[in-house]
């Protein structure tokens, strides 16, 4: 499958009906007088958030969309046609700007979810509309409206429930293919990752949450080195976000220093996203003896201690029961909690909007959006790979 994380399209609404211009001719019937009817309004383009998508490939191929136009007005005060809105269907998550102005238009984040992003023209009038005692026959009518034309920025975030992060080589894919059915790529060099990787972790029968892996961060990442920061916005909607720390990094730095040059590249890219939960884990444990791990985990608590540390070895399995049971039960409780308490919601909500906006500022200092011409072929934006796979109860892929 091919992922595709942001796209331009164009979206032009149908053109408003003419209005007509006529007069009742009728055998035995002098002087009719006006009967031209009002044309049909122009379509709208409208844009519906679809769970079964994921990316947004399908724009690369496809950067143009046109609604209907309406129909124009018929003697006999015949109504023409009014245009079909036209439905695109987009991922969950999806964010949409207008690439003039930059303006967020909408953030599709429900399934079902409907927004108009261009409206259509307004419907024209016929003269019958302008007949009056002392303007009998009137010639006067009223063209149709052009319908909005506007380029629109697609983004799209995807929905976790959980968001790795780390340096690169933190044993973030590693995990991600131990919990999950995931299978990104691994190997024993930096920087493997490219692009983001989501995972359905099943944490019991009826228990289940979804895991987002990003590129490694580096040191200046909140200035635009490395690939990170390309990614971030997928961890913003995330509930709680897992620091993995390697106990024994390659350059013989020191884990706990990593960990807090990590958290303020975090903090500098968005200091409101630094507000939800981060829970550290410690990976690789299996490549040091126990007392080096029971030291760096009373370091972790001391540094952090209203957070919880785990520490564990992805390879031999070690520690990632009690990690994935814990983040089950977080998440649990995180929905339950929103369903049950008003304040909670409301809380939430500010706080993803405050998320949402630095996000978006970080990304336009990132990449400067400029107008371009209408598009004449497939976009350039590069596409990327990514895989989802979902596990069904008896452990089969889907």
């Amino acid at each position: 499958m091919k992922f595709l994380d942001e796209a331009s399209i164009q979206v032009v609404a149908g053109k408003g009906g003419n209005g007509c211009l006529s007069f009742r001719r009728e055998k035995y019937v002098a002087r009719g007088g006006p009967d031209g009817g009002d044309g049909g309004r122009g379509g709208d383009v409208v844009l519906i958030a679809d769970s079964a998508l994921n990316t947004l490939i399908d724009f690369r191929f496809q950067p143009l969309y046109r609604a209907a136009n309406g129909q124009p007005g018929s003697g006999r005060n015949k109504t023409g046609a009014a245009g079909s809105d036209l439905e695109v269907r987009v991922p969950v998550g999806t964010i949409v700007l207008d690439e003039d102005s930059l303006d967020v238009l909408g953030d599709l984040k429900q399934p079902g979810a409907r927004l108009r992003v261009a409206q259509g023209g307004s419907a024209g009038v016929g003269n019958t509309r302008f007949k009056s005692s002392t303007n009998r026959a009137p010639r006067h009518t009223v063209p149709g409206g052009e319908g909005e034309n506007r380029r629109l920025r697609l983004q799209l975030k995807l929905l976790a429930d959980v968001g790795l992060l780390g340096l690169p080589n933190a044993g973030k894919s590693t995990l991600i293919r131990s919990i999950s059915a995931a299978k990104p790529k691994v190997a024993d060099y930096p920087f493997t990752t490219l692009v983001p990787n989501l995972g359905v972790v099943r944490a019991g029968t009826d228990s289940s949450f979804v895991v987002a892996d990003v590129p490694g961060l580096i040191r200046g990442a909140a200035e635009g080195a490395g690939l990170g920061t390309q990614f971030l916005r997928h961890l913003s909607r995330t509930r709680i976000l897992l620091h993995l720390v390697e106990v024994a990094p390659l350059d013989g730095s020191e884990p706990l220093a990593n960990a807090e040059a990590l958290e303020r590249e975090l903090a500098a890219y968005s200091p409101a996203l630094t507000e939800r939960p981060v829970w550290r884990v410690l990976t690789k444990t299996d490549l040091v003896d126990d007392s080096r791990v029971d030291s760096l985990t009373r370091q972790f608590r001391q540094r952090w201690p209203d957070e919880p540390c785990f520490a564990i070895a992805a390879a031999t399995g070690a520690g990632i029961d009690s990690l994935v049971g814990a983040l089950a039960v977080a998440v649990a409780e995180f929905h339950r909690s929103l369903e049950e308490d008003e304040a909670r919601r409301v809380a939430e909500a500010e706080l993803a909007g405050r998320i949402a906006e630095q996000v978006w500022r970080q990304a336009l200092a990132a990449k400067p959006v400029k107008p371009r011409p209408l598009p004449t072929g497939s976009l350039e934006d590069d596409d990327h790979d990514v895989e989802v796979v979902y596990v069904r109860g008896d452990g089969d892929q889907e």
